[in-house]
């Protein structure tokens, strides 16, 4: 293995690790604007992997692994502002509620 692989492999190990525990020690009171900040991020993620898609000297997997990556980063942020939509009008008052 060459150097450069074993230190985006160590890259790699070490966000999933942190991920992981920061991810398990979040309240559920936190977990919708949370879910609102990794959708943004997913779309920036969606801007990287149109780029990979199309970029000009681009070999036929990175296209396919470039249109996979857009589909997913897609249905992530979609999905992700529609259940954050979905929790939010939970705490809408309705027409006849009175306080």
């Amino acid at each position: 293995m060459s150097g450069d692989l074993i230190f985006l492999m160590f890259i790699l190990m070490l966000a999933v690790f942190l991920g992981l525990e920061l991810i398990s020690k979040v309240p559920s009171t936190l977990h919708t604007p949370l879910m609102s900040g990794s959708n943004a991020i997913s779309g920036i993620a969606l801007v990287g992997a149109l780029l990979a898609a199309g970029a000009a000297d681009s070999t036929p997997l990175s296209i396919g692994l470039g249109t996979a990556a857009v589909a997913l980063a897609t249905i992530n942020v979609v999905g992700g502002y529609l259940v954050t939509q979905r929790m939010l009008a939970m705490f809408k008052k309705k027409r006849g509620d009175r306080q």
